[in-house]
């Protein structure tokens, strides 16, 4: 008996069915043709959209934005050059900055769409006071990238290019700076949130090595995450502008 057989018959059909998703997420390495052009369902690209999300916790005045830019940001590797779009976030509390990101993503030849990293800015008072959480391939490059910033030898799988229940993958794997863990845990979700109602949603889980607990998002196709809801937080989004 091959030693795979083995492993399902020792997990039952049920877990087998999940090893075997598992084993579809991608896992070699990615072709990158045409990777600023990114059509994958749930993690669509749109130079010029912004999306903004009400953050609910406690009684703290919090919102979030999410702005597809136009720019874009080359990294080497593999041996070649891959041009990644920026997706840049900012968090606002009490109408102060408190954070702001650039991520940077490629859709593979197969539409998976991969995260090659994020630079990261802290905000105290409207100054900077940390970078805590960036990490990108290859590590810093730019001028600009903060020093401290942890190095990933390779892009770690966003979204598969057909998602399904079971599927596991790891967006961000680069402990002890950063770690995330996702597990897709249903399709074709109903979500209503102030922005309007969907359906076909993923709901996945996502949790981390650096911590106990967790969150649960949704997406919706053509638009991404459409909600977010952690222990004591629930966010949704309510303005999609140039949206599909």
């Amino acid at each position: 008996m091959k030693p795979q057989t083995i492993l399902f018959v020792a997990l039952g059909v049920a877990s087998s069915a999940a090893v075997l998703r598992a084993l579809e997420v991608p896992s070699g390495a990615p072709v990158f043709s045409d990777p600023t052009s990114i059509t994958n369902p749930y993690q669509a690209f749109v130079p010029g959209r912004m999306k903004h999300y009400e953050r609910i916790q406690g009684n703290l005045d919090a919102e979030d934005f999410e702005f597809c830019t136009d720019a874009t940001r080359t990294f080497a590797w593999n041996g070649t050059s891959v041009a990644c779009r920026v997706l840049q976030e900012m968090s606002l509390e009490d109408g102060e900055v408190v954070e702001i990101s650039r991520n940077y993503f490629a859709q593979a030849d197969d539409g998976s769409v991969y995260y090659f990293g994020e630079v990261v800015d802290i905000y105290d008072g409207g100054l900077i006071v940390s970078h805590e959480g960036s990490w990108l391939v290859g590590g810093p490059s730019d001028p600009a990238d903060p020093p401290e910033t942890a190095t990933d030898t390779d892009p770690n799988v966003f979204m598969p290019a057909n998602p399904e229940p079971g599927d596991e993958y790891r967006p961000e794997d680069t402990l002890p700076v950063v770690d995330e863990e996702d597990l897709i845990l249903k399709s074709g979700q109903k979500v209503s949130v102030p922005a309007g109602h969907f359906g076909e949603c993923l709901q996945i889980r996502e949790s981390s090595q650096l911590s106990p607990d967790t969150e649960t998002k949704w997406y919706a196709p053509g638009l991404g995450v459409v909600k977010v809801k952690e222990k004591g937080e629930v966010m949704v989004l309510d303005l999609v502008t140039m949206g599909p």
